[in-house]
């Protein structure tokens, strides 16, 4: 055991008994909050930056030898200040009841094992550090006064003559949990081998499987995920507590909801954890999601944050939310997009260490108290885009915040794969967010975000993106027709939707732009075309030039022959406004669409769209009323069991 420290309130901790095991602990030691996780064995060296910070002298010599333990080589140093090994104190401090904190770690060697915390602009302090000579438990208690704006715990091994084995570690709680760990999990699929791929992993980790009262799928897939060739084995792994709904496609918010019914009707779980079907989970971001919620001091939404699938050192997102006045969402001020932790690490990155508040988390990861989900009701039958912000503002307005948790998270696909916001989405990004905006917008006409979907509508139009428009209008007059018909179209949308836009140019991929002549424009040529306007002037000089050029007809040589191949980067509305025609490769670089300009269609939809939003503008007070109004009903258990089980 290392030798005894002297207590210093806030500055050295206090040693206190070892007692039971680390893995489970005898309730008179307060509750796991947070394990120590080595690497999967055979994870590449950057997914290693997540869990490990290895000194130079270590030359990535640390072996794993399980999730939860690993050897440290002789004559090195290993820090854990990593994303998910470093303690948030500053996230426990805003969010939680806790007062302070406890390190407990085994250790099968001599080393020196050091502590360190951060201040909110990145500096270290060093805390406290022993030597310990022949193995055995470290047991450390530190006190999270500290950490209001921000700030990290973590811990470093530094080795002498001998390899030292960390065979197990955590972060607990100096008391018990005030409330018991039981979770309700709801995954919604249209993929059944990523559904059975993470229902397998749920299976494969004990402590999640005692934390799990029920995990509900609801498949909404052609290909059932009964007929995956796995799913016999995740079936028997998981036993009574998977039950599996099949149903009609009613998008993310009708899978959610089901899941959340059949979690507040047939189970008595505290806690109703959404998830993506499509993300590699990491089982311990469900264990700290549930610890954390049992020390909230208020009932309190607990958000996963969101690694890149395709580069999985990055972390994507940190946390989001409302701009009020355009009512769109963004990341969260002073948060970064795909930051790389195998380039820079959590100690070398300051805009880590100030906590970051969120507005609402996204439901690849999100966690809903039981009794917030009782008051406030299920999700908007709105079929897909909005629900989760919709919901985590519905939270909000009734007093239960959300909370964005480092070292909570799924890796799931970046949004650099995906033209959500012009595919057949938009569609239901634009209807929705004008639901949502009618339900919490400041204003009484929207006026701010009424201009930004004007611009946003005109820049499709010059980018000849004439299928997003369309759907947007189509959007527009849905929802001024108001909330009674949410219900009755869920199942149908869709279809429309996909109907519509396959009547555009733009709407339709092509496999390659092989199928096409050759383009007509030299590069050179084009490569001006490339330069962007960069201030106020030379934009309303570039759109004046723009808007003359689609007054002028079509060349018919430009009918069938592109002018250009353009990569999706490159799309932008002052190049593809000078064009007659030209391919764009999609988002996920799997194929190209053939925009080719319409004068005609150009400014017939120009004044719907200018005239929808006239009209936007006009009955926006009496449609607020009117979603207002109905909230009760489009959120009921009773109204989603009519969907789910008719009447």
């Amino acid at each position: 055991m290392p030798p005894k420290t002297a207590a210093k309130k806030a500055v050295e901790p206090t040693q206190q008994a070892a007692v039971g095991t680390l893995e489970q602990p005898a309730p008179q030691r307060g509750a796991l909050l947070q394990r120590i996780l080595f690497p999967r064995l055979g994870d590449p060296l950057d997914v290693r930056t997540l869990y490990m910070d290895e000194d130079e002298t270590n030359q990535h010599r640390t072996r794993s030898l399980s999730r939860t333990s690993g050897t440290i080589p002789a004559q090195s140093e290993v820090s854990f200040a990593t994303y998910f090994n470093a303690f948030p104190a500053s996230y426990w401090r805003r969010w939680t009841t806790l007062e302070s904190v406890e390190l407990r770690l085994r250790v099968e060697g001599g080393c020196r094992i050091d502590v360190y915390r951060s201040r909110a602009n990145g500096t270290r302090i060093h805390v406290w550090g022993d030597v310990v000579r022949d193995g055995g438990e470290v047991n450390q208690s530190f006190d999270l006064g500290p950490f209001e704006d921000g700030g990290w715990y973590w811990f470093d091994i530094t080795t002498d003559q001998n390899e030292v084995v960390l065979s197990q570690g955590g972060w607990f709680s100096p008391t018990p949990a005030p409330s018991r760990a039981s979770v309700s999990i709801g995954i919604t699929t249209m993929r059944r081998d990523d559904c059975v791929a993470t229902l397998r992993t749920i299976a494969e980790d004990p402590l999640l499987m005692d934390a799990v009262t029920a995990i509900v799928v609801a498949d909404q897939g052609k290909d059932k995920v009964r007929e995956a060739e796995a799913f016999p084995e995740a079936e028997r792994a998981l036993g009574d507590k998977l039950r599996l709904y099949e149903q009609g496609n009613l998008g993310g918010s009708g899978g959610f909801a089901r899941g959340m019914y059949e979690a507040l009707t047939a189970t008595d779980c505290e806690q109703i954890l959404f998830m993506d079907d499509d993300i590699v989970l990491e089982t311990d971001s469900v264990l700290r999601a549930i610890a954390f919620s049992r020390f909230t001091e208020h009932p309190t939404l607990v958000g996963g944050q969101m690694l890149n699938l395709q580069a999985r050192s990055r972390l994507h997102s940190m946390g989001e939310v409302m701009d009020r006045a355009k009512f769109m969402w963004r990341p969260a001020p002073g948060s970064v997009e795909d930051h790389d932790f195998a380039e820079k690490s959590l100690r070398e990155s300051p805009v880590f260490h100030r906590r970051t508040d969120v507005d609402y988390n996204a439901w690849w990861m999100c966690m809903i108290p039981r009794s917030v989900a009782e008051e406030i009701g299920l999700p908007l039958p709105i079929f897909i885009k909005w629900d989760d912000t919709e919901y985590g503002l519905r939270a909000s307005h009734a007093g239960y915040p959300t909370a964005t948790v480092p070292g909570i998270a799924v890796w799931h696909m970046s949004w650099g794969e995906k033209d959500d916001l012009t595919d057949w989405q938009a569609y239901f990004h634009t209807r929705n967010r004008l639901i949502t905006a009618a339900l919490y917008h400041p204003e009484r006409r929207a006026t701010t975000m009424i201009k930004d979907m004007q611009k946003r509508s005109l820049r499709y139009l010059l980018r000849m993106e004439y299928s997003a428009v369309a759907l947007q209008q189509m959007a527009i007059e849905d929802f001024l027709r108001g909330p009674d018909e949410l219900f009755d179209t869920l199942p149908t949308a869709l279809g429309k939707v996909r109907e519509r836009r396959a009547q555009f140019d733009d709407g339709r991929v092509l496999p390659t732009a092989r199928t096409l002549p050759l383009p007509s424009m030299s590069q050179v040529r084009a490569e001006r075309f490339m330069r962007p306007p960069t201030n106020p002037l030379s934009i309303g000089k570039a759109l004046v030039e723009v808007l003359l050029r689609n007054l002028l007809p079509v060349k018919p040589q430009h009918r069938d022959r592109p002018e250009l191949n353009l990569a999706g980067r490159d799309a932008q509305w002052f190049l593809l406004a000078r064009l007659d025609s030209a391919t764009v490769a999609t988002a996920d670089g799997r194929g190209v669409t053939f925009r080719r300009r319409d004068r005609e269609y150009f400014w017939r939809t120009l004044r719907t769209s200018v005239r929808n939003n006239i009209t936007l503008l006009r009955q926006f007070p009496k449609l607020r009323k009117q979603y207002r109004k109905a909230m009760p009903t489009l959120t009921s258990k009773d109204a989603w069991k009519k969907v789910f089980y008719g009447d």
